[in-house]
């Protein structure tokens, strides 16, 4: 008899409401995740210390480790300092650098991986993806997802402003990045994984058509189930496609040409996404990517994050390098800089009426 399903990877818990980080030893517990509650807890050193205090008490078996940084040395170092600890779990607590130290580093040590965002900065907190820096510049490493995940809205509501914006833009830039791989599918016959697309793409758009704003639980809550159904698109995909397109290569080369420079990822992946929108011809959906971007206060022109027109143009046109063998509208139309400069000033004027 055929298989006429299939399994989809995911997080056996996923808890997104006001007041979660309280309940995370009982729900480690309940879902049998750590009914020891021997886990080893990676933080940062700012906000995780505060975190630290307030969870201490209820989870007693555990042991912290602070994180330096965000490189694949510090992960590697977080590994060597748990693997003789016989945990049940690796949780990571805190933002981006946090949870994908985390993810390497319970990967390495073959332990199940637990996720506190404190912030939402950025889909890769469900992801199977760590985003680490190594001596080259940045690297993806393949982990697994996540097995819980815990979002606790009013711990989010105090981090800044500017992450729930980086958050934002990530989400959004789905909408770009399932249009690019949609595009390589009709050109060059690339595969195209429909329900990992459409996750992608309805977690972009629910976030692009909310009506409510950063401070709002229902917004919040919407922006964050898009960021984790964006994890899980990725994971179902085998790779990244669902939520990495042109206006993630715009971002690379932004990260590589200027590297003291760069901007947060949500506001250059939004930037990229609106423009790259602009540049298959789909000008309605830019300047609606646009808006909904300068609504919630993020940039929709490079100038607004310290690039003038000529730097953003040459990133533009350095994009395609970061991600050899990845068809996109930037590699479709293979424009010449003048030919992009003057598509960037179009989608300026259209974005600023």
């Amino acid at each position: 008899m055929p298989v006429l399903t299939r399994l989809i990877p995911s997080p056996v818990v996923v808890d997104i409401r006001p007041g979660a980080l309280d309940d995370l030893a009982s729900v480690l517990a309940d879902q049998r995740i750590s009914q020891s509650g021997r886990l080893a807890v990676a933080i940062s050193g700012g906000s995780g210390t505060r975190l630290r205090q307030r969870l201490s008490a209820a989870l007693p078996g555990a042991d912290w480790f602070e994180v330096g940084g965000g490189t694949i040395d510090d992960a590697v170092r977080l590994a060597d300092k748990m693997k003789s600890g016989r945990y049940d779990a690796v949780v990571g607590l805190g933002g981006g650098k946090v949870i994908d130290c985390a993810k390497y580093s319970a990967a390495r040590i073959g332990l199940p991986m637990v996720a506190v965002a404190t912030n939402l900065s950025h889909d890769g907190i469900c992801s199977p993806v760590s985003i680490l820096d190594n001596d080259a510049g940045r690297g993806s490493y393949g982990v697994p997802m996540p097995i819980a995940l815990l979002i606790d809205l009013a711990v989010i509501r105090e981090a800044p402003i500017r992450f729930v914006r980086s958050g934002i833009g990530d989400a959004v830039s789905n909408i770009s990045a399932v249009a690019d791989w949609e595009l390589s599918h009709r050109v060059n016959g690339e595969k195209v994984d429909g329900l990992a697309a459409a996750m992608a793409r309805q977690a972009g758009e629910a976030v692009l058509r909310h009506p409510g704003g950063c401070g709002d639980d229902g917004f919040l809550t919407v922006l964050s189930e898009g960021l984790v159904l964006s994890g899980i698109a990725m994971s179902i995909a085998g790779h990244t496609r669902p939520s990495s397109g042109a206006c993630h290569e715009i971002s690379h080369a932004l990260d590589l040409l200027y590297p003291r420079r760069a901007a947060s990822h949500g506001e250059q992946v939004g930037i990229g996404a609106a423009f790259a929108m602009h540049l298959r011809g789909d000008h309605d959906s830019s300047r609606m990517m646009a808006d909904a971007l300068r609504r919630h206060g993020l940039p929709v022109l490079a100038q607004e994050i310290g690039f003038d027109d000529d730097e953003f143009v040459r990133a533009v046109e350095f994009a395609p390098e970061t991600r050899p063998g990845r068809y996109t509208i930037l590699e479709h139309l293979d424009l010449s800089p003048e030919r992009i400069k003057d598509a960037y000033a179009d989608y300026a004027a259209s974005v600023t009426d």
